[in-house]
């Protein structure tokens, strides 16, 4: 759409009041850093016109409203993001920015051509985030959305170790500064969906690659490997309610195939057992919900742990917590001596005792506790 044009904008800005009319909570705007470019320029991120058209919108639409709004934002650094949400703006409640899920792919490369994560490159990426956007702006926190790989099979083991990796990375996120995001099926550890064949493909984007990449020569095994690790259909096949027909979901024929682990991995079974991921992320949302140092504590990480190892504390109004997370498949070996533990509040491995002086961390082991 032609941004430049007023009568285009009002358009929009009617059609959002429309909605606020009918009684939404918010707005999430895709890849809303392009509108701003001017007519003689390409599209492009960050253009002159982006902040005045979204304060021009914020006054418009929902600026006096209660709403919640998010702009996906793939070009913010820390320093454009106070720009979109710095309340004394009056542009947007918070961004969607990318850059820790960039990672497993090559820096030069599409986001098909992958590379094993390297967890010292995603802590840096947190704690930039965490530390270089202060007071002045707001961040989200997410692992996952309609766009992106579960994450249990992305960056955890969606094997044997796939509940508790889910509970690691629910940890490791929602107590760190930021407003936290649960896609759909997150909460009971749904995995990827893996395929073998093009016609069990149906995001646009994966098929243009398979040919794309078929014709330079591409071998078809390492076509499909990439769809498999990165396809946008992995996020989006229906949601998994129970051990029935179509995990539940459908009586019909759904747009995509239903992951054949639905029988494992369903809402029925993990509501019936009071140790499942569902249980992990709903103590953690009412943790947020009730402690203030979960949203605005200081945020300060701890650098002496092994490179596998998330380590870092929130302060808040005399309290301190202290959060561990083990990103790594094998075990980890802590000692945070200068800690003592006064009381648990979360952790995925419910019987192993925690002992900072001379900790062993399992494999995607976190907790987080309350630190003198």
């Amino acid at each position: 759409m032609n941004w430049t044009n007023p009568e285009l904008r009002q358009a929009v800005y009617q059609m959002m009041n429309f909605w606020i009319d009918k009684g939404i909570g918010g707005f999430r705007m895709d890849v809303i850093d392009l509108i701003g470019k001017i007519p003689e320029q390409a599209i492009t991120g960050n253009g002159p016109q982006l902040h005045p058209y979204l304060q021009e919108m914020n006054q418009a639409t929902f600026g006096d409203k209660d709403l919640l709004t998010v702009g996906e934002t793939w070009s913010a650094t820390p320093e454009s993001a106070k720009l979109y949400s710095n309340p004394d703006r009056h542009e947007l409640s918070m961004v969607f920015q990318f850059e820790a899920m960039m990672l497993d792919q090559k820096p030069d490369g599409e986001k098909w051509d992958l590379v094993p994560l390297d967890v010292k490159k995603l802590k840096e990426v947190f704690i930039k985030w965490q530390t270089q956007l202060g007071d002045e702006g707001w961040n989200s926190l997410f692992w996952n959305n309609h766009d992106l790989p579960r994450i249990v099979s992305r960056f955890g083991d969606d094997g044997d170790l796939r509940e508790v990796s889910a509970k690691m990375f629910a940890i490791a996120l929602h107590f760190m500064k930021g407003t936290p995001y649960v896609y759909q099926g997150e909460e009971i550890g749904m995995t990827n969906h893996t395929v073998t064949d093009l016609d069990q493909i149906e995001d646009i984007e994966s098929r243009n690659m398979y040919q794309e990449r078929l014709a330079a020569g591409y071998a078809v095994d390492d076509i499909l490997q990439s769809i498999n690790a990165k396809g946008r259909d992995n996020a989006r096949t229906p949601m998994q309610w129970d051990e029935s027909a179509n995990a539940g979901f459908t009586t019909g024929t759904p747009w995509l195939a239903v992951n054949p682990n639905y029988p494992v991995i369903n809402v029925h079974d993990a509501l019936a057992d009071p140790e499942s991921i569902f249980y992990t992320y709903q103590q953690l949302i009412a943790m947020r919900k009730v402690n203030p140092i979960m949203v605005w504590g200081e945020f300060s990480a701890i650098e002496a742990v092994p490179d596998q190892v998330f380590a870092y504390t929130r302060q808040w109004e005399g309290k301190k917590w202290l959060v561990v997370a083990n990103f790594g498949k094998t075990e980890a070996h802590i000692a945070l001596p200068g800690y003592t533990v006064s009381d648990v509040l979360i952790q995925n491995y419910p019987d192993h005792a925690i002992t900072l002086a001379d900790q062993t961390l399992a494999p995607f082991e976190a907790f987080a506790v309350v630190v003198a």
